[in-house]
């Protein structure tokens, strides 16, 4: 079978095609890949002319699900796909991960095929926190998924449980390492005491670095995974965050248990030097330091005894293993 070229088939998605072609696709499918005729029925679902829109919408009707699974899997997928498969195709395992796994899909979009998702799938979304702060209904589906861990469980419930009063002088102390000029401070401190738990979420993950610095140390642990999640994060940013002492053990947690932030030693290093660093993580980092910081980390009292210890022990074998 000849296919359509990509330029006639950008001229069925933009609605640019004339009608005979419009209508050839609802009736053959006019040499058209399956994605790429159930994306383009979708389109022509809701055309302005009533003919080719019923033609179009007959046609959806005897499209395999694996089409439209295909479709959005796409980057680029028209908009109008997701919201016909959040209304058409809900009840479909495939159809419901390819939304999930598509950046772009709509918080709204993802609703009704959350008791559908996988655990990964549940994680995925999990992963990703400004889709689900955006949405109190997506939220509130994942809380009653079967695949939600107790883990997940416990971040929704912090994400839309009753708010908790804001610790006015911890806000101010954090917001003043954060940002050195006091105009702006006292204008962060205003700004993120009226926020409620869904709106750091979105201002730890979109906002600038300040906002992130701050919110770190926010009293809601889902705000603080936001940050970590956070596109403008930078590694210098990450290598702060390794050494403050200041910062719960489960955000440094979270730090080494992230692959991407390990790859860069100045995290390992800070992490393994930092006495609020829980002993099973600094561990299982320490055989990653180099001779150097090893032998620096023997004598640093701000750590653990076993820490310290263990470092030891670990100089001795590389030494005795050099001879």
């Amino acid at each position: 079978m000849e296919y359509l070229g990509p330029e006639i088939v950008q001229a069925l998605r933009r609605n640019q095609a004339p009608r005979e072609r419009k209508l050839a696709v609802c009736s053959s499918g006019a040499h058209l890949a399956p994605a790429d005729r159930a994306e383009i029925l979708v389109a022509l679902a809701g055309d302005s002319d009533k003919m080719v829109a019923e033609h179009a919408g007959q046609a959806l009707l005897s499209q395999p699900v694996d089409a439209f699974v295909e479709a959005l899997k796409r980057d680029e997928v028209l908009p109008a796909v997701f919201v016909y498969a959040s209304e058409r195709l809900v009840g479909n395992p495939d159809v419901a991960d390819a939304l999930v796994n598509n950046k772009n899909c709509p918080s709204k979009c993802l609703v009704h095929h959350v008791p559908y998702l996988s655990v990964a799938g549940i994680q995925v979304l999990m992963d990703a926190l400004d889709r689900v702060s955006e949405s109190a209904s997506l939220a509130a589906a994942i809380l009653q998924s079967s695949a939600a861990t107790a883990e997940h469980k416990r971040l929704l419930q912090e994400l839309l449980g009753p708010e908790a009063a804001i610790d006015e002088a911890a806000l101010a102390e954090a917001v003043a390492e954060a940002e050195p000029d006091l105009a702006k401070r006292q204008s962060l401190v205003q700004r993120l005491s009226k926020m409620p738990v869904s709106e750091r979420v979105q201002f730890a993950i979109k906002g600038g670095s300040e906002a992130r610095r701050t919110l770190i140390r926010d009293a809601n642990k889902v705000v603080q995974r936001a940050v970590l999640q956070s596109p403008r994060l930078t590694e210098q940013e990450v290598e702060a965050f390794a050494g403050m002492s200041s910062l719960t053990e489960e955000v440094l947690r979270l730090i080494a248990g992230n692959r991407n932030f390990r790859k860069n030693y100045a995290v390992v290093r800070n992490l393994t030097n930092n006495p609020k660093t829980p002993l099973d993580v600094s561990l299982h980092l320490l055989p990653m330091l180099n001779a150097v910081d090893l032998k620096r980390l023997t004598t640093n009292k701000n750590i653990p005894e076993t820490l310290r210890s263990t470092a030891t022990k670990l100089q001795r074998q590389r030494l005795e293993f050099k001879k």
